[in-house]
């Protein structure tokens, strides 16, 4: 099998200060996780800006144009901010980074979403800033919304940077829309393409391994089984780490995080992301998966190089 390339997303759009005590929030913090990350086998990181102050999730460019320079300068990941943020924020909000800094990598959204955070705020008695409970109230009553224009319309402004998309595939038919666009513009980018099964938010495809290979025998059909490379997302726990291990048996790739599960076990919270990349290097080495390092994730991926990133 190919090598292992292991994604750490340190720190999400939908989890708030309350629900996440160790996710990194100013661009200090978030560039010296980026730092442990590396050292414990990761080769990208996936980025969402917060106020430093709040936490609150932000679409101020300076603040993630801060958070990157500083991965940038101590690290040599792969770094793919994002082009989703959150609730509320519009597409040329979403994909101003990326103008600004040209990544080697970016998520793509191809699809919208709804949600809920009801069992979230259901359970919370105190929240540590105002700003956190009307923030997720508003996962019931909006979707991010990405119109077939939008998707587009994102996707070529990452072309015109040479900035690969980083496909975000939450359910079935989000890989047939992926289809349309491989077919009708080349997917905005050089071979292979990179996707990502997302399992278990709500609304959309449940975590399981008959739904995780049910997605890969799709996406080989619509797509061609030689012209992607695949990384799996399981949301919550245990989730993340039995996608995870399964995606590592099939010969794909995984994400693990603090931005999707906040818990080693049961109960137990992750006190850094690289807690959960050190569980997925074990694993894969005890299953004789060998770990991809950020420049043969390059290599693997085909990307344009650190040296083309605009920091």
């Amino acid at each position: 099998m190919k090598k292992l390339i292991i994604t750490a997303a340190l720190v999400g759009g939908g989890v708030t200060p309350t629900h996440g005590p160790y996710n990194p929030i100013t661009p200090d913090t978030i560039a010296k996780e980026a730092q442990r990350v590396e050292a414990a086998g990761a080769a990208t990181v996936h980025i969402h800006p917060r106020n430093p102050k709040t936490g609150e999730p932000t679409a101020d460019t300076a603040v993630f144009k801060e958070i990157l320079q500083g991965i940038h300068d101590t690290t040599n990941l792969v770094v793919c901010p994002t082009a989703g943020l959150g609730r509320g924020f519009t597409a040329q909000e979403r994909i101003a980074i990326v103008k600004a800094v040209e990544p080697e990598l970016s998520s793509h959204d191809i699809g919208t979403l709804g949600g809920t955070r009801d069992s979230m705020i259901a359970g919370t008695q105190e929240w540590k800033y105002d700003w956190e409970k009307p923030y997720l109230e508003r996962y019931k009553n909006e979707c991010m919304v990405t119109t077939q224009a939008e998707i587009e319309w994102i996707g070529e402004e990452m072309q015109k940077v040479g900035t690969k998309p980083e496909f975000e595939l939450f359910d079935i038919g989000w890989i047939n829309t992926l289809s349309y666009l491989k077919s009708k513009f080349g997917a905005y980018s050089s071979s292979p393409l990179w996707i990502q099964f997302v399992t278990g938010f709500f609304g959309q495809i449940p975590t399981s391994p008959e739904h995780i290979i049910h997605m890969k025998r799709t996406a080989d059909d619509l797509l061609g089984k030689d012209t992607y490379e695949w990384q799996v997302i399981g949301i919550g726990y245990p989730a993340q780490f039995q996608v995870a291990t399964l995606a590592i048996i099939m010969g794909g790739h995984c994400r693990v995080g603090l931005e999707d599960n906040l818990y080693m076990s049961r109960g137990v919270y992750a006190k850094s992301n690289a807690e959960q990349v050190e569980r997925m290097v074990k694993i894969a080495r005890e299953l004789g998966r060998e770990i991809a390092t950020p420049d043969e994730a390059r290599e693997m991926l085909n990307l344009k190089g650190k040296d083309k990133v605009k920091l």
